[in-house]
């Protein structure tokens, strides 16, 4: 452990002793206490200074650490000194007079962060008396207006020893107790009485309860430690694992230090060196993330993960930013943390023969072979330790052996891959055997989920497809993505295999159905495996990735024609989901361009179903309804024209139907009222939307009507699709949708979908679908009433949306600002036969979806169809327009005003303009 270096530099507690002295002599009352305070402040002011100097030039974080706690220390005990000597000081201390210092918890260790909590014990050898309670509220009043944040107790020997036998947090506490001034026996006594009352007897109940802590804790925190923000301190493989390592260890083993655990033979030195190498560049990053929020700040932010990675030193490389390489070193760093977590608790089982520490299945301590393998106690190992060495290939196979047999992989085993596994070289890969066994893996009726990950943390799976390996830690930078390639990719397995069980039905019907006619189950979890294998390496991960199947599907054993499967699907595993969220189901040749890229209903169910998985593995709240109700309406659809129904025929048959079915459920209207709702509509209201929509219409325009009401609006929500529809029926004028959207952002409401009809008597019903922040259905009766209000006020001319919006601040956080999204106008007149579609992409804020709405205004576009998309920070919004005439956008000069027009209006917001966001 490196030692401290000219601690004088940082604090002279000689000087500042014989200042505090002088003041004591100059000054009395309040104005020895200012003067004290003033000298302390500027000295703790002034070793802050010196260490995050030294730091900053290159001082690892560990040291830093130890040098802030050794500043505290020391002004805790001139403290001390000057409150006992100068301020309380007895002429004849009795025994109740006397007082020890104790640092416990985090500061105990002897470890700070710049803004790390000082706990403090006031250790007293009876009951509080009259002079130590002045003592110990002067010195914590001094600390206090210090700004150092303290956390205190004061308590007896006894009360501590009663105490931390009904607390495991005061026992925690305690166990890392340690002496910072003041009567030194009182401390040795409570570490005595510590270890034979407390301690002695009791370790591995206090190891399962610190473990069980933990596993709670990983909860708490996503249960992942491949997230893309991970929390530095409480997360998975973080800080707090680390400690409660050195706690299990202290606790069991009566060390002081983690290298005496290499003496009694409980880790060996490469392990202990990992320990130190973690703990160092988690300290390092700690100690950077205070000083860049200057606050505690235990969460590595996509905002400060730039600043991070540029402070320690990484660049730029071909196919990597320098925060990805950052990142993906924090992420196998909390990868060590988590195999040295095993390491200790498999030494702790075999000393104190118990079960296993780490919630795994416990089957009996009988030993058995199995497969070359020996299984003890729900665990599989290896039969010698040369095993892998001489066999790597066995280090796929033990993986297949468990999940047939439902057996964990023993610690040893996984510790002897640490150490082999880059003896997975290419003749091992092309082992038939090795392939067949990764394939029984992938592909296994149980869970494979579990196992991929388990031989993802044991570098085997990375080392065995290496291009996954190129994945492993590889952060993806954006707010919509919540974990790493890898786990991403892993979840998705796992996800896919729910769906097969039946285990998501429910949110999952149409692919729970289908996923048992396809043909082949090998091809769609290889697919789902390979679908973002190529992510990272500067291009299209779609096209690279499709090369990467086409290499390795053989590797596997499949087949040409399943390779062909395989490689397409990776090429176009985004077609659906960009059909589905960004172009009119309704419109034949969406449908049309659809079909001709997947061609065959059996690869329309493998890309139904790896879309689904794919996009519920993004990370919690990305999948709702809506975007299952979107799928499925593309589903039907194409099978529909695979089978010949509708796309090439003419649509008057299915306009017919439409009517006739309304003129059905409508059978109880007058004849004459009956007949002219019919002939109100063009015909796209007939062929896009269904019949329970059209007859909600016609109650909602029936009642406008008689009532002569100029404007009606009516909201009904589905807790399934995870969206509410609005229905305005107002008066046509230019500008309408416009207004409504900037109506719906004031009142904090995100439209998703929005479809405009017009009728031959110059009304117009627009169809918003709609949810709020968090992608659910608006439920709240207040909530629809504001967001009514605020339409009915917007189309009257008693509100400004666009005043409003400006004059808010903007409703992202300051860490979106990190994050640059292009402006980008595509302009498409091949997707649809009657409209000119246009894409726009911008990063999203309030009033996006109104100001793009107010351009196409000005540019006298009128608007048939929005699509409207957020991905994190990235808004992808599609406008199906035509121009004043009716006709689609064909002129290369118009083009041109429309791209620039919507550039400019999707432009970042500067704080003279104010701006916007789909939701408010």
């Amino acid at each position: 452990m490196e030692q401290l270096k000219n601690k004088r530099e940082i604090i002279d507690r000689r000087s500042i002793g014989a200042d505090l002295r002088r003041l004591a002599e100059t000054h009395d009352g309040d104005s020895l206490r200012q003067a004290v305070f003033e000298r302390l402040r500027d000295a703790l002011a002034e070793g802050r200074q010196k260490i995050e100097q030294r730091f900053l030039e290159g001082e690892p974080g560990d040291v830093a650490a130890r040098a802030m706690s050794y500043l505290v220390d020391q002004i805790i005990t001139m403290l001390y000194d000057h409150a006992v000597e100068d301020v309380f000081a007895a002429a004849n201390p009795t025994d109740g007079e006397q007082l020890s210092v104790v640092a416990v918890g985090g500061y105990g260790r002897g470890q700070m962060a710049p803004f790390s909590d000082v706990d403090l014990l006031f250790l007293m050898p009876y009951k509080q008396t009259a002079w130590s309670e002045s003592v110990i509220e002067y010195m914590l009043y001094m600390l206090w207006d210090l700004k150092l944040k303290v956390g205190h107790a004061s308590r007896t020997v006894d009360d501590c020893i009663r105490m931390a036998k009904q607390d495991t947090t005061i026992r925690t506490a305690l166990l890392e107790a340690r002496y910072v001034y003041g009567n030194q026996p009182l401390y040795a006594e409570l570490k005595r009485r510590f270890q034979k009352d407390v301690v002695a007897g009791s370790g591995i109940d206090y190891v399962e309860l610190k473990l069980a802590e933990r596993d709670e804790r990983h909860q708490r925190f996503g249960d992942s430690r491949y997230v893309n923000e991970p929390n530095l301190k409480e997360g998975k493989g973080g800080m707090r694992d680390l400690h409660t390592l050195f706690w299990v260890a202290k606790y069991l083993y009566q060390v002081d230090r983690v290298s005496e655990l290499v003496e009694k033979g409980v880790i060996s030195q490469g392990e202990y060196r990992k320990f130190v190498k973690a703990e160092r560049f988690l300290w390092t990053v700690r100690f950077h993330l205070h000083l860049l929020a200057n606050r505690p700040e235990e969460r590595l932010t996509f905002d400060v993960q730039t600043n991070l990675a540029k402070r320690l030193g990484y660049t730029d490389h071909a196919g990597a930013q320098a925060i990805e390489r950052f990142m993906k070193h924090y992420l196998l760093t909390a990868r060590d943390v988590g195999d040295l977590t095993r390491v200790i608790c498999t030494a702790i089982e075999q000393e104190n023969q118990r079960k296993p520490l780490l919630r795994l299945p416990r089957l009996g301590l009988r030993t058995r072979e199995i497969d070359g393998f020996v299984a003890e106690g729900g665990r599989l190992d290896v039969t010698d330790k040369e095993q892998f060495a001489e066999k790597p290939a066995d280090m796929v196979r033990i993986f297949r052996v468990a999940q047939h047999e439902d057996l964990d992989i023993h610690p040893n085993a996984l510790r002897l891959m640490r150490r082999h596994r880059k003896k997975i070289t290419r003749p091992v890969r092309q082992d038939p055997v090795a392939n067949r066994a990764f394939m029984d893996i992938l592909t296994g009726e149980k869970e494979p989920e579990i196992h991929l990950r388990r031989m993802n943390e044991a570098g085997v799976l990375g080392q065995f497809i290496t291009d996954f390996g190129r994945v492993v830690a590889q952060t993806q930078h954006d707010m919509y993505h919540h974990y790493t390639v890898d786990e991403h990719t892993i979840r998705a397995v796992g996800l896919l295999w729910q769906i097969e069980q039946g285990k998501l039905k429910q949110d999952h019907p149409l692919s729970a159905e289908i996923i048992h006619k396809v043909l082949s189950r090998e091809v769609l979890y290889v697919a789902v495996f390979l679908h973002d294998i190529a992510k990272g390496r500067g291009g299209d991960h779609s096209v690279l990735g499709e090369r990467v199947a086409k290499k390795l599907c053989p590797r596997l054993g499949m087949s040409a024609a399943e390779t062909e499967t395989v490689a397409w699907l990776v090429r176009w595993h985004l077609l659906m989901s960009a059909t589905a969220f960004k172009r009119d189901l309704a419109d034949p040749k969406t449908i049309a361009d659809f079909v001709g890229a997947v061609q065959s209903p059996e690869r329309l169910r493998l890309l139904l179903v790896l879309t689904v998985a794919d996009i519920r593995a993004v990370g919690p709240g990305v999948w709702n309804g809506w975007k299952g109700q979107l799928l499925r309406d593309l589903y039907y659809r194409a099978e529909d024209a695979m089978s010949g129904d509708m796309i090439g025929r003419a649509s008057r048959e299915r306009i017919k139907q439409a009517r006739q079915n309304l003129a059905e459920r409508l059978k109880d209207w007058p004849t004459r009222q009956l007949d002219a709702h019919l002939e109100r509509f063009y015909d796209g209201y007939w062929l896009g939307l269904d019949i329970e929509t059209q007859a909600w219409h016609a109650e909602i325009m029936r009642r406008a009507d008689e009532q002569k009401k100029h404007i009606e609006i009516e909201a009904r929500s589905d807790k399934f699709k995870a969206m509410t529809e609005i229905v305005i029926y107002a008066t046509d004028h230019p500008g309408l949708f416009a207004r409504i959207a900037g109506a719906m952002a004031v009142a904090g409401v995100n439209i998703v979908d929005a479809r405009i009809f017009t009728t031959h008597d110059g009304m117009a019903v627009d169809s918003f679908i709609v949810q709020d922040a968090e992608e659910g259905p608006l439920t709240d009766p207040e909530r629809l009433e504001k967001m009514k209000n605020a339409i009915r006020k917007t189309l009257s001319g008693e509100m400004r949306p666009t005043r409003v919006i400006a004059d808010r601040k903007p409703n992202y956080a300051q860490r979106t600002q990190i994050f640059t999204v292009e402006p980008v106008v595509f302009i498409d007149n091949n997707a649809s036969n009657t409209w000119t579609v246009i894409e726009v992409n911008g990063r999203d804020r309030l009033g996006f979806v109104h100001d793009v709405a107010w351009a196409l205004f000005d540019l006298s576009l009128n608007l048939g169809r929005a699509r409207i998309a957020t991905y994190g920070e990235r808004a992808v919004d599609v406008f199906y327009v035509r121009d004043m005439f009716g006709l689609k956008v064909e002129d290369r000069a118009k083009q041109e005003r429309i791209r620039r027009r919507l550039t400019e209006a999707i432009q970042p917001p500067t704080p003279a303009r104010g701006g916007g966001s789909k939701a408010a």
